[in-house]
């Protein structure tokens, strides 16, 4: 492949740019170890920085070695979790700390290739703490690190596409230097991150500049190649939130496959069916219970839109069993570790406003 620039110069001008202007003082940039660079690499995933920094912070706090989260219950790992979305990130987090220390007595393997073959580290976090951890000239590619060198050589199409990924690939190992590794790597998510933004790329402080194919093209906003769109589908549940005498209300822990897996959330139903009845159907009320509809609002998964019907049902009298285990009676202004999506905790925050 041609490439627009020499590597050794490539090098040379992002290296002085990040002396000069790159971050430096992100949480995960001090106190440098696997540990710290593998969590702070899976929560910035698909996640701006600003974001990351206090989840990264407080988990840090709750778990500061990989053995302290390996002992952890998967619970208080999705508590600490939530709201930071995609939560399989969350999962995999769990049983990858579980087989670092139980595997590997706590220590992260060195190699791009061993760090890849566990749960939930793909190529680019494997090159990332490869290379941030333990200087060795590994490669990385995430989002960030996409535009800067699809933009840089034109490069057609999207980079979600197999064609795509891999002629990025090439030249993230094409340009990844012997010396300064965890400096380079750094400075190509800086790039990213700062100059070379989705929407309005800073050209005139890029260290790439004469170099830039696209910019030379004069549209540098026209790469990457957007994903090919579809139209999402879109789903509709009720979500029914019942309150008994006491004022707890009613949840289930989700199957750990699937949209909110492993976390709590309440009981669903299908949007043509009365929620009423179904409380008296499934053993949960004797009588007909008080239904209130909320308003109803959308979740935007990455593949669907859900709408959500939320049902308040209070209760005229307590059961005190449930049915089985994965469910819980719980008070909504004292929630303890459970993991819980967005909506859910939302919900439950706004059942804790309400008058006993």
């Amino acid at each position: 492949m041609i490439t627009p620039i020499n590597k050794k110069l490539f090098a040379r001008l992002v290296l002085k740019w990040y002396d000069q202007y790159g971050r430096k003082n992100l949480p995960w940039q001090q106190d440098i170890t696997a540990y710290r660079v593998w969590l702070s690499e899976v929560m910035l995933q698909q996640t701006q920085v600003t974001t990351v920094i206090p989840y990264f912070e407080t988990f840090t706090e709750k778990f500061p070695t990989v053995n302290d989260l390996a002992r952890a219950d998967i619970d208080e790992v999705l508590h600490l979790w939530t709201g930071l979305g995609y939560y399989a990130r969350a999962r995999n987090l769990h049983k990858c700390a579980l087989q670092v220390s139980n595997e590997f007595d706590g220590q992260f393997p060195t190699t791009q290739d061993e760090l890849s073959e566990l749960p939930g580290i793909g190529r680019s976090t494997a090159g990332a703490i490869a290379s941030i951890v333990f200087d060795q000239a590994a490669p990385i590619l995430d989002g960030n690190v996409k535009r800067v060198l699809a933009r840089l050589h034109a490069v057609e199409g999207w980079p979600g596409s197999t064609p795509v990924q891999k002629q990025l690939w090439e030249l993230a190992e094409h340009y990844t230097p012997k010396t300064r590794n965890r400096e380079f790597t750094q400075v190509m998510m800086d790039l990213g991150a700062t100059v070379c933004s989705r929407s309005k790329p800073k050209c005139e402080e890029c260290p790439l500049l004469d170099s830039c194919v696209a910019h030379g093209q004069g549209n540098p906003q026209d790469y990457p190649g957007k994903k090919p769109k579809k139209d999402k589908p879109v789903k509709s549940i009720q979500l029914l939130i019942m309150r008994n005498p006491n004022n707890e209300v009613l949840l289930y822990k989700r199957p750990d496959s699937g949209i909110w897996g492993g976390l709590w959330s309440f009981p669903e139903l299908a949007t043509d069916l009365d929620a009423a009845e179904h409380c008296q159907n499934e053993g949960w009320s004797p009588e007909p219970p008080k239904v209130e509809p909320w308003q109803e609002f959308r979740h935007t998964f990455s593949h669907y839109h859900l709408d959500i019907n939320p049902v308040l049902i209070s209760l005229k009298s307590n059961v005190n069993q449930v049915k089985e285990t994965g469910w819980q009676w719980v008070n909504p202004q004292n929630l303890g570790t459970l993991g819980l999506a967005a909506p859910v905790k939302s919900l439950l925050n706004d059942m804790a406003q309400l008058p006993n």
